[in-house]
């Protein structure tokens, strides 16, 4: 199967593709300005549409590609180069995006630029991944263009530079930081797996004056993968935890509000703090007071939900409240009254049909009465119904129309049967 990734594979093209996308003047530059503008707004107002047609569009993966292509054939011309073109394009893209996000009336993150201030194992993944089908589309006779596409849109290298330029605007640092590491997390692994691409289909080597330099490169690069790849795969399961917790405490506070003793009180607001040394669920609740029992109960239901090491924080708030919180509160309890409301009323409905079912049968019942009446003249009274029984071996259980009897005097074999 390996061994197919070199069939239909134009060497010359490949090379003189990746070279021609290095370049980075003229219209390269206001192509680049344009996507990093729109990538922001879409980011700004939260549409995913639009980023997907900024990453389309941008110039980015040309000089990351040609990082990957001059390792992997000793070029230090063409590695100088695409670095060069690369710092450039990054400096311009965190200029435009930050100058965008200083003017937008818009200051609020929404969750597609939170989604790339954090970095996890699985961008990594993305990345390395999506920039081996790049490599292996792009080294192709035929290069088919919605794979091309396909690697733009999934390692996403322009929004996490909007993202740093939104936190440079903000001063946000941490969402800088994030993001920025997100970009060359992104950057270096499409690199690596251009690189690797390279190397398995014998891309003709440049010869190298010092052959100390190519184990130099062979050193960067286990080293950076190693410095990059190990801080994102702790993120990941830091991710993972605290999205576990999020998803149990969210459980924990709905079967709170099931509870009996929350007939008279009501959670008006919640809060889950998660990090890596402690874990808080923050209730604030207005009503009748909770008892030290009670408040008891509710930690030691945390167990139940695997919240070990988490600590409840209770706030009760007193009978004086805001204009805002009493309507919350009035909202909470029409609502749950309601709810209450309608499920009396299903079980009302459902007596009344078993009502209207009995009265139907009482006719039948009645004549039935009657036919008894007059061929066994002994019978004084008749009672019919559905009994329920159950076989004490085997406990299963059966419906039985049963009728009951009762005579003035002992009826005979035929009778009985009859």
């Amino acid at each position: 199967m390996l061994a197919q990734l070199g069939e239909d594979t134009d060497v010359e093209a490949t090379i003189a593709s990746i070279t021609k996308s290095i370049e980075f003047k003229g219209v390269n530059i206001w192509i680049l300005f344009f996507a990093i503008i729109v990538a922001s707004v879409g980011l700004n107002v939260n549409s995913t549409a639009v980023i997907i047609g900024a990453m389309l569009i941008s110039p980015l993966m040309g000089p990351i590609n040609g990082v990957g292509l001059s390792i992997g054939i000793s070029d230090n011309e063409l590695l100088r180069k695409s670095l060069n073109n690369l710092g450039i394009m990054v400096i311009i893209s965190l200029i435009a995006s930050t100058t965008y996000f200083l003017l937008s009336p818009l200051s609020d993150a929404q969750s597609e630029l939170l989604a790339r201030t954090t970095p996890t194992i699985f961008d990594v993944l993305i990345a390395f991944f999506g920039g081996l089908a790049g490599i292996v589309a792009n080294s192709r006779k035929s290069q088919p263009f919605t794979v091309i596409s396909g690697v733009a849109i999934a390692t996403a290298l322009m929004p996490p530079l909007c993202t740093a330029g939104y936190g440079l605007a903000n001063a946000q640092w941490n969402y800088f930081l994030g993001a920025f590491y997100l970009f060359f997390i992104n950057s270096f692994f499409i690199a690596l797996a251009t690189f690797i691409i390279v190397r398995f289909l014998h891309f003709p080597q440049k010869t190298y004056l010092d052959p100390r330099k190519k184990k130099i490169v062979k050193r960067f690069i286990t080293v950076f993968s190693i410095i990059v790849i190990v801080p994102s795969v702790f993120m990941a399961l830091n991710v993972i935890r605290e999205t576990a917790f999020n998803n149990q405490a969210i459980l924990y506070i709905n079967a709170l509000q099931e509870s009996p003793y929350f007939d008279d009180v009501h959670i008006v607001n919640h809060s889950r703090d998660y990090t890596r040394d402690r874990q808080t669920i923050t209730l604030s609740l207005v009503g009748k007071e909770l008892s030290n029992e009670q408040i008891e109960s509710m930690q030691k239901k945390l167990l139940d939900f695997n919240l070990n090491d988490t600590k409840l924080i209770i706030r009760q708030t007193g009978g004086v409240l805001d204009v805002t919180m009493q309507a919350d509160v009035l909202e909470k309890m029409i609502t749950k009254k309601d709810a209450i409301i309608a499920l009396k009323d299903s079980t009302i409905d459902e007596l009344e049909t078993q009502i209207d079912l009995l009265q139907q049968n009482s006719g039948i019942y009645a004549q039935i009465a009657k036919e008894i009446a007059v061929q066994y003249p002994s019978i004084e009274s008749v009672s019919m119904a559905n009994m329920i029984y159950t076989h004490t071996k085997t406990m299963d259980i059966d419906t039985i129309p049963t009728l009951y009897i009762t005579s003035n005097q002992i009826l005979d074999d035929e009778q009985t049967t009859n």
